[in-house]
């Protein structure tokens, strides 16, 4: 089981973990041992989260939200496998509870009648300076 908070709990039928060959450092290490993990967390079936939460969760995750509804998360950072195994569970986690925040409606709002007064003379203003210009006729 995964806690992302006191509310919400992840169940172990949701989560499925594959070990595999991890690029970069580590010597002969790397060549022998799956240290690798890739996390796949079946987010469209689960019970924990509510479908708003879902929605906002598969436009965080983006790339990683496959067709049939499930995020992939991989990580190879360390060489243990035990501790990519916490890294991607708290990735996880995080990415959860991100969606769990409602977004803030954006109010639309006008503009002061003074802002827009403004605005116009300072139009007037530049259009005259503009107005004077022109080509000097010869006399």
């Amino acid at each position: 089981m995964l806690h992302v908070t006191d509310t919400i709990i992840i169940q172990d039928w949701e989560l499925s973990e594959s070990f595999m060959r991890a690029s970069g450092p580590g010597g002969q290490n790397v060549n022998k041992v799956s240290s690798a993990v890739e996390l796949r967390f079946e987010a469209a079936r689960s019970p924990a989260l509510a479908p708003a939460v879902k929605s906002r969760l598969k436009r965080l995750a983006g790339r990683r939200w496959t067709k049939e509804g499930a995020i992939l998360l991989q990580c190879d950072e360390t060489r243990s496998q035990t501790r990519n195994r916490e890294l991607v569970r708290e990735r996880l986690a995080e990415l959860i509870r991100k969606a769990l925040v409602v977004p803030k409606r954006r109010i639309a709002t006008k503009p002061t009648k003074g802002s827009v007064r403004r605005r116009l003379e300072g139009k007037k203003q530049r259009s005259e300076v503009k107005a004077t210009r022109g080509k000097i006729k010869p006399e």
